[in-house]
């Protein structure tokens, strides 16, 4: 760079943000302008601004750039309900993608897809349906849930340097996006005022009072107008209410869909100024070269184009990427984070945390150290799609759950390994051997369930018929029928389910004397797995979603309506209810004193709950805390999740567990969408699961319940 192009006051890393964006952005001509809104920018020799890539991918790890951490799957991580190991996840995933930035810069590699430092995650879409193959990179259910989590994630990503961001982290997809797959390009969504407002817009709306540095735009229309151009969501909800001030992305696409599938526009040319007008600053394509054209036909002036140049400049600013390497403080960050065995153990805790118990007759589990033959079985268990679920980087030891039994099993103990079944199968199986070999078996550990060709996004889920959704929530038929017959040979079966999703499996839970979901679990998914199993580590996960008995209790896939969906609004008994999951150490919920038993208007809701080990070995425990609304209130959800917090319990202790819930987080969405704060006699529930006798019989603790009166 000489020293001419270094003297631009651009270029002055002490100067106002506001006066180094205002030069560069009157140094550009219209064309460089206009390149500098879509996603892949070319190098602008004459001030020294080299090529860059907007579009990267960190949904569980530096995803699609070679060699990185394979942590579990988001919805794993949703398991853990543990904000602190989310956030300390995102950090070491944003300290690998530094160190591979900066390493491709050194080599001369400027501008390639998946190496730069803006990171189209986390999704925060609502997991509203089972069927949808997306639902494995969200948070799952409960808008809580999800923006608690997904704002651990974005600090993580971003860090907490006061100037400058680790990695741009982007919120997706704005709004009311979670399938099908196959329609998500046209299909207009049409929520109820109170469903918006309630369901599908909180967590948005807290991610961006948090600071996330990006939105990124649904393909999809809401209320007749295109997410990526729509007056009321980008402008009225996103930048008026919300006060937004960094940059919108639309999917990837997403533009060309205006005039292609939604019919809103006549061309590109129109679709980009429409988009751009109405607040969406970069493309992901490159529909918004036609800006050109738009701008000599009047659609569009330069001066609208600088607003969105303007955002998008913003955020390089904030990312160093202007400034010289030595005033950054992540430009040095090594490659030896990258697969660090610091960031595998993280991952191996995080995979062991997300495991749920799912059943535990007779205390099968843990396995009994002098255990002497193991069968482990299943299309999944040596499977290494499995280990990565969508979005994935590439580890070069990815420990499949097959591999982590056998490394963990104790000496003298026979393993034998049989894929058993295929993953998916018509017409009748031919002679399998693989019963012999389980009646021979001390346990058998049975690995079914799904993978990634079976659900995931369009494109991906290559086995998926339906553009990478389900048609049915159950197994598929040839594994259930392979597990009936295990039943019949096994001594002891252990059933353990992959995938990213609802399975309804009530027959198979009673077959299996013990049950676990062990998710997409990462790159050491394996060894956590033999940690649990032999019981090194106890399972502490919670499902972040309701698992119906069967697809026929689903409402239609397509239909937004909240009514009959997840554990706030559906009325019939699921087969595992939102936030169970058992343990191996007998937990006691004994009390709960609340501060006031009657609140104004504007007061918190504070109260402290006791939780008793009585066991002997430690335990985690998430304490879960809901508010049910009077009785008779037909348009009130049937719980709502208000606080949660993960506990450690040492064997035999007591421990008493404060909570304060902001009065902002206590009032109702009426019918028209708007907060109110709604007098009533309301219970308060703290347990281990959500509200319901379905957790009880599973064999939960009994929850503790107090009734406070809001005046």
């Amino acid at each position: 760079m000489s020293d001419a192009v270094k003297s631009f006051p651009f270029r002055d890393a002490n100067a106002p943000l506001a006066d180094r964006m205002e030069d560069l952005v009157h140094r550009f001509t219209l064309a460089e302008k206009i390149d500098q809104l879509g996603h892949e920018n070319r190098a602008v020799e004459r001030l020294g601004i080299v090529a860059y890539n907007w579009w990267s991918e960190a949904c569980h790890g530096v995803g699609r750039n070679g060699r990185a951490t394979v942590f579990p799957q988001v919805i794993a991580q949703a398991a853990t309900w543990n904000r602190e190991l989310v956030q300390r996840i995102a950090a070491a995933v944003a300290d690998e993608a530094r160190a591979k930035h900066h390493a491709a810069a050194r080599a001369g590699a400027h501008g390639q897809q998946y190496q730069g430092l803006t990171f189209w995650a986390p999704n925060i879409n609502i997991f509203r349906d089972p069927r949808w193959g997306r639902g494995q990179e969200t948070f799952g259910e409960d808008p809580y849930l999800t923006g608690e989590l997904g704002l651990a994630n974005v600090r993580g990503l971003q860090g907490d340097d006061p100037r400058y961001l680790k990695v741009a982290a982007c919120a997706k997809h704005f709004a009311v996006h979670s399938g099908p797959e196959h329609t998500r390009h046209e299909f207009d969504a049409r929520p109820t005022p109170k469903d918006l407002y309630e369901t599908y817009l909180p967590a948005f709306e807290k991610l961006v009072r948090g600071g996330v540095e990006a939105v990124m735009g649904a393909y999809n229309r809401v209320f007749g107008e295109p997410a990526c151009a729509s007056p009321f969501l980008l402008g009225e909800i996103l930048r008026g209410r919300w006060g937004f001030k960094g940059h919108v992305v639309s999917d990837c696409g997403a533009i060309d869909d205006f005039h292609l599938h939604h019919h809103v526009t006549q061309d590109s040319a129109e679709s980009a100024a429409l988009a751009v007008r109405h607040g969406c600053d970069l493309n992901c394509g490159c529909t918004f070269q036609d800006l050109a054209f738009a701008v000599r036909c009047g659609q569009i002036t330069e001066a609208e184009i600088d607003v969105a140049l303007r955002r998008l400049l913003a955020t390089k600013f904030k990312l160093g990427l202007f400034d010289p390497p030595a005033a950054v403080p992540y430009t040095q960050v090594p490659m030896a984070v990258v697969d660090a065995d610091e960031h595998r153990a993280l991952a191996r805790r995080a995979a062991a945390e997300s495991f749920v118990l799912l059943k535990n007759s007779g205390g099968v589990l843990p396995l009994p150290r002098d255990v002497r033959s193991m069968l482990v079985v299943g299309p999944t268990a040596a499977n290494v799609g499995v280990m990565l679920g969508n979005y994935y980087g590439m580890s070069p030891r990815i420990v499949t759950f097959a591999e982590g039994i056998v490394a963990r099993a104790p000496e003298g103990c026979r393993v034998m390994y049989r894929p058993g079944c295929p993953l998916a199968q018509e017409g009748a199986p031919g002679i399998n051997y693989t019963f012999g070999d389980a009646a021979m078996a001390d346990v058998v550990v049975a690995v079914l369930g799904l993978d990634p060709t079976l659900e995931g996004e369009e494109g991906d889920a290559v086995a998926s018929p339906v553009g990478g959704d389900r048609v049915r929530i159950e197994l598929p038929e040839n594994q259930r029928e392979f597990l009936r017959e295990l039943r019949r040979h096994a001594k002891k079966l252990i059933l353990v389910l992959t995938g990213g999703s609802a399975l309804a499996a009530p027959d198979e839970h009673e077959w299996a004397d013990a049950v676990l979901y062990a998710w997409y679990a990462g790159c050491e998914g394996g060894t956590a797995l033999a940690d649990v199993l032999f019981g090194d580590v106890a399972p502490s996960g919670r499902l972040p979603f309701t698992v119906p008995r069967r697809t026929e209790d689903l409402p239609a896939f397509d239909d937004y309506a909240m009514q009959g969906r997840t554990y706030k609004f559906c009325e019939i008994e699921p087969l595992y209810p939102f936030g169970f999951g058992l343990g191996y150490a007998p937990v006691n919920y004994e009390s709960l004193r609340l501060r006031a038993v009657q609140l104004k208007e504007g007061e918190a809701l504070s109260f402290t709950v006791s939780v008793r080990n009585s066991g002997a070995t430690a335990a985690w425990e998430t304490v879960e805390c809901y508010l049910i609304p009077p009785r008779g209130r037909v348009d009130a959800a049937r719980a709502e999740l208000v606080e949660f917090r993960k506990v450690n319990l040492a064997p035999g202790a007591v421990v008493a567990v404060d909570f304060s819930v902001p009065a902002g987080a206590l009032y109702q969405i009426n019918a028209d969408g708007q907060r109110e704060w709604r007098a009533g006699r309301y219970q308060l529930h703290v347990g281990a699961a959500s509200p319901g006798r379905r957790s009880l019989a599973l064999g939960a603790p009994a929850p503790v319940t107090a009734e406070v009166e809001f005046a």
